[in-house]
Parts: structure tokens; sequence; C-alpha cells
């Protein structure tokens, strides 16, 4: 069997979420098995090409968010879902903690049909359960175009984890991930 070949058999998907500071979500998301690859970026907006201090001035209608290409094989939309209702507050509209603003916002942009039908179903499930203290406010709404962000914002909790930000935000969620999803883990 040829490289490409094998590469054509591993199925993979794409999930855009946003749920707060970028940082966060790159940061969790990238440490689970079955996921190949994650962008921070920018969605939700009429701006194209937007920079990072155009999406902080809050006027182009954008959400931070990350692009997560991940293995069905290996790990579901479902359990993705799971984490990332898990580590942010999706009752608080445009505000992750001290992050405020419309780009914090909690939302799922979905890429099928399927993903819709999914987001859908976790998020009545978890208002069925009582599992926050107040309603769910996520946004569920078909993916628009994704603009990655800068650079310097890629695998940025990575290189910078003794920033004051990425140890008192960053590290409290990814601390959160290896206490509830463990065996869902990278080696």
């Amino acid at each position: 069997m040829q490289t490409n070949e094998l590469a054509s058999e591993v199925a993979t998907e794409l999930a855009t979420l946003g749920g707060g500071c970028f940082w966060c979500l790159e940061a969790v998301f990238s440490r689970l098995q079955g996921v190949t690859e994650v962008v921070s970026g920018y969605c939700g907006g009429h701006v194209a090409n937007p920079s990072y201090e155009q999406i902080c001035d809050g006027n182009t209608g954008h959400a931070e968010v990350v692009a997560i290409r991940f293995e069905r094989g290996v790990i579901g939309y479902r359990d993705l879902l799971d984490i990332f209702f898990a580590i942010h507050d999706p009752t608080t509209p445009n505000r992750q903690g001290n992050d405020v603003g419309s780009q914090y916002r909690s939302v799922i942009f979905t890429h099928s049909d399927e993903q819709l039908a999914e987001a859908g179903k976790a998020v009545a499930g978890l208002e069925a359960a009582h599992a926050f203290a107040a309603a769910i406010v996520t946004e569920i709404i078909p993916v628009q175009r994704f603009w990655p962000a800068e650079d310097y914002h890629q695998e940025y909790f990575s290189r910078n984890s003794r920033q004051p930000y990425c140890r008192f935000v960053v590290a409290p969620k990814v601390a959160k991930l290896r206490e509830k999803f463990e065996s869902r883990l990278k080696a």
C-alpha cells in the first residue's frame, strides 16, 4: 500500500468552535488523541481577512475560534462537544471570565447537517440535565469563512506557558481537561 492510499483511508472531519480566547481552546484540543491539527482564527464576521486588532475592537462580528481537524475513527464530534462544554461557560453571552466582547461568545460553527443536529442534541441534553445554573446561550450556526489568526497566535500556550494570562487562564483549562478527560489525551 502506498502512503497516499493510507492517508486517504483515514477519515477526518473539521469542527469549528468558539468559547472565549482561542489560546485556551487551542491548548485544550491540541492535546487530544485523534486531533491532527488545531488552528486559531476568526469566524462569523463581515470583514474580510480581519486582524487581531480589528477583532478586539469588537466591530467585525467575528468570534475567536479554533478549527479542529480530527480523525473520526479515534474521536467523535460529540466527544469534542462534550469537552467544549466542560472547559468553558456556555451561559455567559459575549464573555468568558474577564474576557468580554462578542469575539469571546460561545459558538459552534457547523460544517454539515449532521454536526448541526449533533450540536443541537448536545445543548438539549445539557439543558434537560440542568448541567448549568443558567440557560446555555451558545450559538449554533453554519460555518462561515474562517480566517486563520496571525502566526504569533498559533500554539500560543505551548510557546508562552509562563506568560501571566497563560498561567492564570489557559493552564486551569488544560488542568481541567487532564482531570476530566485523561483517557482522551495524547501520550
